[in-house]
């Protein structure tokens, strides 16, 4: 009877300790569901709200460009008699905004919907002659107002968003009605690019219930939900989004969760090996839009698995302390006085542990402590190193500036010495009644001002600061660019310029401005070589060869000796006379042909002086020649 009481008070402590640690279990992975279900969430509401002010940022900086082209009076001239006129200035001005403002496309509409003019006229799939009545945007501006339309380009088959705005050419007659539409086309793909994060994908869907833009190309163009037949061939019929199939996403709703939260899965496609969170919509009433965020629920399952792991360990560390108090219990009528010393050693013990995890603990806190400090104060450095950076490339450039000065004053002296004499001679001329006279002498001082605006324009464009990522750039327009703020010195010193390029010069890839001022430095640093050379000569170069393109700048000065041409590179080394130079411009520039993934190198000139090379990487996309000029 005893061995029978003693058999079932056994199996019904196996029993209770396995329903006690599935309580324990089920327990903990439910409150560890909540939990990172709700900090999942507001990861999501932060991320989206983020990305849809950037979506709203991106495409509301470019709505008041259509109205801004529409009040152009080159491009209402030409509309009032287009039959008449050349269409290429317009053009060339519509693609100078395109490429300013960096829109996709630019286009000027008449009356009956046909394209006169546009900024991709110079491409095999531009836009003129293209009928675009049938687009909501020609449709709203026609009829005086501003318009906004998204879906793909018929001839393009680019998706974008579209701004318009009606031209009138009588702004006075409350009767008159637009003679054109300008209409400004803003890609969405740019934007998409940006949101191409781990663990994250974004959705946008419009009015139609179509994804126009997502993180994940497969979604693009597809029904969020089924579309029935007839709603299809409607959508297909507007050619809002051409031939596009339309077909469903394959969202499916797995389980409906709190505050409106949902878990959903997809039948195919890239998302579905698993189930995703849709608990945040971002609404855009003026867009007609909406925005969703489905966040995976990898986080959740492995915060489950880690709380079920920890309440499963700790429900087994307190029924192994339970079975061993139980034990210890039993024995101890039987050795107390063993048992006695037994907790005395492991009291000691334990004490002693205790006091080594204390100690360890407030070492490592104190070592933490210390490696936090050096991390913020590396941060710190690292950025007042770039500011500093920064800040001498502008000062070198600066410093450039003023060596230029004295040719500057010399270029605008003379033009204002003319601008006098041509004024005095007016003044009299009109008092003597000679209107075309007159009228010729102010003809010439507009020319001469004229000449003294393109001479600061130079300096304000080589004084700038630059932080543009790099772009396809001429080579032979930053030789020419930096050759014009020589000018006058070249003149002083009767310098003989040699251009050793092909007919064609190649483009390269970089930061015109930080490439020009490179330029200038190294010429400026030539012609100071050469001041006291008889017969000065300067050459510059450029060839091109598996994929590199090659800047030479050559002069007959003493040159650079062998030791000192790594040297040269190193900040405030200098081999010119005190106060002649700080001995930053050549590492300045070896900085800047660096962070364009080029270099630059000093050797021996053909000439008997120095020789600087610079190698960049060639431009695969050549710009349109009239992109070539300098914004003033």
């Amino acid at each position: 009877m005893r061995r029978w009481s003693r058999w079932l008070n056994r199996r019904t402590l196996a029993l209770a300790l396995a329903l006690g640690l599935a309580l324990v279990l089920w327990q903990s992975a439910t409150l560890a569901r909540e939990q990172a279900l709700a900090s999942l969430k507001r990861d999501a509401d932060t991320e989206l709200r983020l990305s849809a002010t950037g979506l709203t940022g991106y495409l509301s900086r470019h709505e008041y460009l259509p109205e801004l082209l529409a009040t152009r009076e080159t491009v209402k001239r030409y509309l009032s008699a287009p039959d008449g006129q050349d269409v290429m200035p317009l053009n060339r001005l519509l693609n100078r905004f395109r490429s300013t403002t960096g829109v996709s496309d630019i286009y000027l509409l008449d009356a009956e919907g046909t394209t006169l003019a546009a900024s991709n006229w110079h491409r095999p799939d531009n836009f003129i002659g293209q009928n675009y009545r049938f687009r909501p945007y020609y449709q709203d501006a026609i009829a005086g107002h501003y318009g906004r339309f998204h879906g793909l380009g018929v001839v393009s088959m680019d998706r974008g968003y579209y701004f318009s705005a009606p031209v009138w050419l009588d702004e006075v007659n409350p009767d008159a009605t637009p003679a054109g539409v300008m209409v400004v086309k803003v890609r969405v793909d740019t934007l998409e690019a940006s949101w191409q994060s781990p663990g994250t994908s974004l959705l946008v869907v419009d009015q139609n219930g179509i994804v126009f833009m997502a993180s994940q190309p497969e979604l693009r163009l597809t029904s969020l939900t089924p579309l029935a037949p007839p709603r299809l061939a409607e959508l297909r019929d507007s050619r809002r989004y051409a031939d596009e199939a339309l077909k469903p996403s394959g969202l499916e709703v797995v389980d409906h969760l709190a505050n409106d939260a949902r878990l959903v899965g997809f039948d195919s496609g890239p998302l579905a090996s698993g189930h995703y969170l849709l608990g945040v919509t971002r609404d855009f009433p003026t867009l007609g839009w909406q925005m969703h965020i489905l966040k995976p629920m990898a986080p959740v399952i492995e915060a489950q698995w880690q709380a079920m792991l920890m309440g499963g360990g700790l429900y087994g560390l307190l029924a192994l302390a339970g079975g061993i108090g139980w034990q210890r219990h039993r024995l101890r009528r039987e050795r107390e006085a063993f048992a006695e010393r037994e907790r005395t050693t492991l009291a000691q013990a334990r004490d002693e542990l205790e006091r080594n995890v204390a100690s360890r603990t407030r070492d490592l806190l104190a070592t933490n402590r210390r490696l936090s400090d050096e991390i913020e104060e590396r941060r710190r450095t690292e950025v007042t190193l770039r500011q500093t950076r920064d800040e001498l490339t502008q000062a070198a450039k600066l410093a450039v500036l003023g060596q230029l000065a004295a040719g500057i004053n010399h270029e605008l002296n003379q033009p204002l010495a003319a601008i006098r004499a041509y004024a005095e001679n007016a003044r009299g001329f009109l008092a003597r009644q000679r209107h075309d006279t007159v009228d010729a002498n102010l003809g010439e001082i507009i020319e001469l001002t004229g000449r003294m605006a393109e001479i600061s324009a130079q300096l304000r464009q080589f004084s700038r600061k630059s932080g543009e990522p790099p772009s396809p750039v001429s080579t032979r327009a930053c030789l020419d660019y930096a050759l014009r703020l020589f000018k006058a010195r070249l003149g002083e010193q009767q310098v003989e310029v040699v251009f050793d390029t092909p007919e064609e010069a190649p483009w390269v890839l970089a930061d015109l401005v930080r490439l020009e001022q490179v330029l200038v430095n190294l010429i400026g640093n030539a012609l100071q070589a050469m001041a006291q050379t008889p017969s000065p000569q300067l050459i510059l170069g450029v060839a091109a060869a598996d994929g590199c393109v090659r800047l030479w700048v050559d002069d007959n000065g003493p040159g650079v000796p062998e030791d000192q041409r790594r040297q040269v590179f190193e900040p405030f080394y200098t081999t010119k006379a005190p106060g002649a130079g700080l001995g930053l411009g050549l590492s300045i520039s070896a900085r800047i042909i660096d962070d364009l993934g080029g270099r630059l190198q000093a050797g021996v000139s053909p000439l008997g002086g120095a020789r600087f090379t610079i190698e960049l990487p060639q431009a695969e996309h050549v710009l349109p020649p009239h992109d070539e000029s300098h914004a003033t």
